[in-house]
């Protein structure tokens, strides 16, 4: 099993299935994009294969017409280089990330006191765009849960009766489930709640029968991710034009 295309294709299966949902999914020849203006993800324009000129040229002129910031990721793994294509065409980076994974029959996971409850209704859906929004600073709509709560798992962590943070799983009928936006509120830092989350979510895959878990973390997150036995697999760079930066 390739386990970096199958965090790639994890990540990149989410956008489209948020961005099918919304009925904003294209599909053209060397990448997928999708532009939903209501809310700030995914907003992805993603390649499929190394571009070249005239795919940038597109790829441009279609983030250039967008009001709406549209981020390119780039994966630094089997010697591919068109991260230079990119800056050559005024792409800047604006965020870097680490591809991970963890063998899951390696490591003995218990679930912690966190209680990790499903977005299933409009008002779940709401706390948990408002508790997001806390803990990033950016939006992810509550309508683009609603659309696919069936499909992807949205999850509020609460201390008792106290919501701490959020976290996305999501599966694509294989071994691998991936770990996604998972972040506490500012004034639940510190507490040791973002380690407890992760040893719920990884204890309710192993009970599902997951092989793998996936995730792209940044570099502050990334301490803890190998503290729990994860692996780092890959540089992610993401870019977008100026005027979104």
């Amino acid at each position: 099993m390739d386990l970096k295309k199958q965090n790639i294709d994890n990540l990149t299966s989410l956008w489209q299935v948020i961005n099918q949902r919304a009925s904003t999914y294209v599909i053209e020849n060397v990448f997928d994009y999708g532009i939903i203006n209501y809310s700030d993800w995914p907003n992805r324009l993603w390649f499929k294969k190394t571009p070249e000129q005239t795919h940038l040229d597109l790829a441009k002129k279609i983030i250039s017409s967008s009001s709406t910031k549209i981020t390119i990721p780039y994966w630094e793994i089997n010697g591919n280089d068109y991260y230079l294509l990119l800056e050559n065409n005024g792409f800047v980076k604006v965020l870097e990330q680490v591809g991970m994974y963890i063998d899951l029959s390696k490591s003995d996971f218990k679930p912690s006191e966190i209680n990790l409850n499903k977005v299933k209704d409009e008002r779940t859906a709401l706390l948990w765009e408002s508790l997001f929004q806390k803990a990033f600073n950016y939006k992810i709509d509550h309508k683009l849960l609603l659309n696919s709560y069936d499909q992807v798992d949205y999850l509020i962590a609460y201390d008792n009766t106290s919501p701490v943070g959020t976290a996305l799983m999501y599966h694509t009928g294989n071994q691998i489930v991936g770990i996604h936006s998972m972040g506490i509120i500012p004034e639940m830092r510190r507490k040791g709640y973002a380690e407890k989350m992760m040893h719920s979510m990884l204890s309710e895959a192993v009970k599902k029968g997951y092989s793998y878990a996936t995730l792209q973390a940044s570099e502050m997150g990334k301490n803890l991710y190998l503290k729990l036995g994860f692996e780092e697999q890959f540089l992610m760079r993401n870019y977008t034009l100026p005027k979104h930066a």
